[in-house]
């Protein structure tokens, strides 16, 4: 316990001690917060441009070095851990909560190995997006540069603390992380063992920072963009934290609110392929933002395909939800409301609705769907091309589960979220969606007319 407070005492204490920050805390334990973030986003941002600049062979050295710092801090880490574990456990925290907060040798050295990973990833700066000349000789290149500074907003899971760190880096960006309080000590002890790991290799420590307190004006801080310092802020959490932020937040947020997903099954699917797409929708992992939340059957099949569904979904221990026709499928079903059409439940509950064909199915997604990913179960082609223009979410699937919502699914590796908004990053997140674009032109003397 003494190292912990020791290692909580030693980073509040780097900010603490730098100019117009001291005067202003009244000890260790109580610091000035505003002149705390403004320190914390002035360094990120000399950081930042230091990883611009960044070779490949860098950033790559720097990712094993803090792996391997992971590694070597792991008893502090794990010590760590317990103490936020019997916090949690103290305030009565669901069983759930506890199991996503637990971190034991194996899982630890799934961190360090993922951090290892995204070294093996393709640097994404640099790369040449487009390149043409015009007619008057200009040659333009568009070449995919760093963001800047990351600002990771997220709940009590320590492995995001390494996974946006390492992707932030990989990217060249600088990343300030905020995690919540029930996981600080332990996201506290990986990004120190990470700010080793940078040093090391050569590069800035302060290019991957936790925000050192728990004091909740350190959020408002960071959605208030630290006097410029932030370029873009991706919250990892509930809806009420994703609500808050997009809602606050003076700088660009890459996020979902919710993950309401669909899968429709078209009257012209395969009723095997369509129970085996529904049931690993639905039920391989109910509380990650890819599970299917509604299932959508065209009356067209409905006679052959929805009894078997719904049973097969009750008796894998999923409670169903739906409307007259599936009520009357099925006893075992309870009735739907206009409400269930819109939750996201994150549990072992699907709403189910009987659709008249693939118009109404889309419509039905427009209207209460969150732009996430929706999923079309047909051998019917041109149904089939059809959803994937017309629905307008982040993800649209072809005879395949929901679950595949995920980059290292996708080819991405490690990713920092879902991004269901239009703007820049849509879908997941990975480390060539943490990247811009600048327009490089080279002349030979030309004026304008």
């Amino acid at each position: 316990m003494d190292d912990i407070r020791a290692l909580i005492s030693e980073v509040l204490a780097d900010y603490l001690n730098a100019p117009g920050v001291a005067s202003g805390a009244t000890s260790v334990g109580e610091p000035d917060v505003p002149a705390l973030m403004r320190e914390l986003g002035r360094r990120a941002r000399i950081a930042a441009r230091r990883v611009a600049l960044a070779s490949t062979d860098d950033k790559n050295a720097a990712l094993r070095a803090m792996a391997a710092r992971i590694r070597a801090r792991a008893g502090t880490i794990l010590a760590a851990n317990e103490q936020d574990l019997a916090e949690a456990k103290a305030k009565g925290q669901p069983a759930s909560f506890i199991d996503r907060l637990m971190l034991n040798p194996e899982r630890l050295e799934a961190i360090a190995a993922a951090v290892e990973s995204i070294a093996d990833l393709p640097d994404p700066v640099g790369r040449m997006l487009a390149r043409f000349e015009r007619p008057n000789g200009l040659e333009i290149d568009r070449v995919a540069t760093p963001l800047g500074v990351i600002g990771v907003i997220f709940e009590s899971r320590p492995n995001v603390t390494a996974d946006a760190g390492a992707l932030c880096l990989k990217a060249g960006n600088a990343a300030i992380l905020r995690t919540g309080s029930e996981s600080f000590r332990t996201s506290l002890a990986i990004a120190q063992a990470m700010g080793e790991g940078l040093e090391q290799a050569g590069l800035p420590s302060d290019a991957i920072r936790l925000v050192p307190t728990r004091d909740r004006a350190a959020v408002g801080a960071m959605l208030s963009g630290l006097d410029g310092n932030i370029d873009v802020i991706v919250p990892r959490g509930g809806k009420s934290l994703v609500a808050r932020v997009q809602e606050e937040a003076r700088v660009p947020v890459f996020a979902h609110l919710e993950g309401i997903c669909h899968v429709f099954v078209h009257g012209s699917a395969d009723l095997e392929m369509a129970k085996r797409i529904v049931l690993n929708a639905k039920m391989r992992r109910t509380g990650v933002c890819g599970s299917a939340e509604t299932l959508l059957v065209d009356r067209a099949c409905a006679a052959t395909h929805l009894r078997p569904l719904v049973a097969m979904l009750i008796e894998a221990g999923c409670a169903v939800r739906g409307d007259e026709a599936v009520q009357t499928a099925d006893p075992r079903v309870t009735p739907a409301t206009d409400e269930d059409w819109r939750t996201e439940y994150l549990d072992a509950i699907i709403s189910v609705r009987v659709v008249d064909g693939l118009d109404e199915a889309i419509a039905h997604i427009e209207t209460y769907g969150s732009h996430h990913t929706d999923s079309i179960v047909t051998d019917d082609d041109a149904a089939a091309e059809r959803f994937l223009a017309e629905v307008d979410s982040a993800i649209v699937l072809h005879n395949a589960s929901t679950q595949f919502a995920d980059g290292g699914e996708f080819g991405f590796g490690a990713e920092i979220g879902i991004a269901t908004g239009r703007m820049h990053a849509r879908g997941p997140v990975g480390v060539e969606q943490l990247t811009s674009f600048k327009y490089r032109i080279r002349g030979s003397g030309q004026t304008r007319p």
